[in-house]
């Protein structure tokens, strides 16, 4: 019988760590908003949208408030100037000549420099122009406040209590929104003079029509969810529910939301006033300074293009940096 033979100790190596024994490693997940804001930062077009927009609203601020010269300033004399801007003149090109003549040695005006030209009462279409841009931004600003208050308030409450209130709330909405946007406004000029408080009402009575409609759509499709169904299994209020549950995970849908409602705004304003229902002259809207020029289109086409390209240029922006956060907020566009 063959006698056992002890192992040796070289017979056994010590196992390495790694060769048994992984180790795990953690990847801490960043904040959502950071999330957001990381992905809002790869959308080159949103962030130029957001630097033009910015950029209005700096020049709609400073330039009326330290011109020299105020929007409603008349001086007949220089009327009709054409745009001359100081150092670009030197060029050749808006050097305020028109068909070749000097307009403003021929009104007495040299050593004047009008950037965007003058109006038929020789008002600085400069100073007209941002003071324009302040009305669109307030609309813009407007727009937002009406959304989250007014439409996400009642989008919350018809989604979520549902049955005979959400029937009620959306027959509501249905026979207000079968009015027309014209004669609401029509109706309020009768009552009050034409201006921007018509035009704030007419919002607030149908602007949030669409954000309640999507806040609804949103709350309908949460509410039922497990962790809604949880927390009201362990006593949570509708109150709480509501905006601790249910709010905090549609918000970033309603941002976006309330941002593409901003152009529809700004755009009311201005045909409301180009069909002389909202602000009137000495009053600057762009809407106002496009009606303005166009009566004059074919001799001083300037007066309307002016107000017009800034008008496309705010709305186009809004618009890119809309699209631009939606796909920030969205976290199926993340790997994309």
């Amino acid at each position: 019988m063959e006698k056992i033979k002890k192992p040796q100790l070289r017979d056994f190596e010590f196992a390495k760590k790694q060769d048994y024994e992984t180790q795990d490693l953690i990847n801490k997940e960043k904040p959502y908003l950071l999330d957001v804001f990381d992905r809002f930062r790869k959308k080159k077009s949103a962030k130029f949208a957001l630097y033009i927009i910015i950029f209005v609203i700096f020049m709609s601020l400073i330039v009326p408030t330290f011109s020299t010269r105020k929007f409603d300033d008349q001086n007949t004399d220089h009327a009709y100037l054409t745009p001359k801007v100081p150092i670009i003149e030197n060029l050749g090109i808006l050097d305020g000549k028109q068909y070749g003549n000097d307009i403003y040695k021929e009104k007495g005006a040299l050593g004047t420099h009008y950037i965007f030209g003058t109006d038929s009462l020789g008002r600085d279409l400069w100073v007209r122009t941002w003071k324009g841009a302040q009305i669109s931004l307030y609309m813009a600003l407007l727009a937002i406040i009406i959304d989250l208050v007014i439409g996400v308030s009642y989008g919350l409450i018809s989604g979520f209590y549902g049955g005979k209130v959400d029937m009620i709330m959306q027959r509501f909405i249905e026979v207000l929104n079968g009015i027309p946007d014209t004669v609401i406004v029509t109706l309020l000029v009768l009552i009050l003079n034409p201006g921007i408080v018509s035009i704030t009402l007419a919002l607030v009575i149908k602007g949030w029509i669409g954000m309640s409609r999507v806040t609804r759509a949103q709350v309908l499709k949460l509410k039922g969810q497990e962790f809604v169904l949880a927390s009201r299994t362990l006593g949570s209020s509708n109150f709480k529910l509501i905006f601790k549950e249910i709010l905090p995970n549609i918000i970033g849908q309603l941002i976006v939301m309330s941002m593409f409602s901003i152009p529809s705004a700004i755009f009311t304003e201005a045909f409301l006033a180009f069909i002389g229902l909202g602000l009137a002259a000495p009053q600057a809207s762009l809407g106002v300074l496009i009606n303005d020029g166009f009566k004059s289109f074919l001799s001083s086409p300037y007066m309307t293009i002016i107000p017009t390209a800034l008008l496309s240029i705010l709305m186009f922006s809004f618009n890119i940096l809309a699209d631009g956060l939606r796909d920030a907020f969205d976290p199926t566009m993340k790997d994309r």
